[in-house]
């Protein structure tokens, strides 16, 4: 587990959401967890830049990768990063407002790889619409 730094702790402070897949932490029971962007047996740092805010779901599937398939145009391609990219140009709630749409190749790859439309998921999203708890970026 990792001892938490200063940028660690303002993270977990300031943003209440998974920077991947927008879930709310106030209905994550674990809590949001500290994600390494790159992860530390890659050579990341504990450094702000390289830190930003997970769900379990999304930090146990993202792993130690640092790229993924873009399934549509057959690249390989880093996975979205929070603190360089801007999640409405790479991602959108599709239509029924509980599945995650990639627009790029970046978004789609990171959706794929970090299974943010994983049925149970996506279940889930659409109880937390019954009980009108927004996702983040709606």
């Amino acid at each position: 587990m990792m001892r938490r730094t200063k940028a660690a702790v303002h993270l977990l402070a300031t943003i209440s959401y998974c920077e991947y897949c927008r879930l709310p932490a106030v209905v994550i029971p674990q809590g949001l967890w500290i994600d390494h962007i790159i992860p530390r047996a890659r050579g990341g740092t504990n450094a702000f830049n390289n830190l930003c805010v997970s769900c379990p779901s999304c930090n146990i599937a993202k792993g130690a990768q640092v790229t993924a398939h873009d399934p549509k145009q057959n690249v390989e391609v880093s996975l979205f990063n929070p603190r360089q990219d801007i999640w409405m140009e790479h991602f959108r709630w599709a239509d029924d407002r509980v599945s995650i749409e990639g627009l790029t190749p970046i978004g789609r790859a990171t959706a794929s790889a970090l299974k943010m439309n994983k049925l149970k998921m996506v279940q889930f999203r659409r109880l937390l619409i019954q009980f009108n708890i927004a996702m983040a970026g709606e």
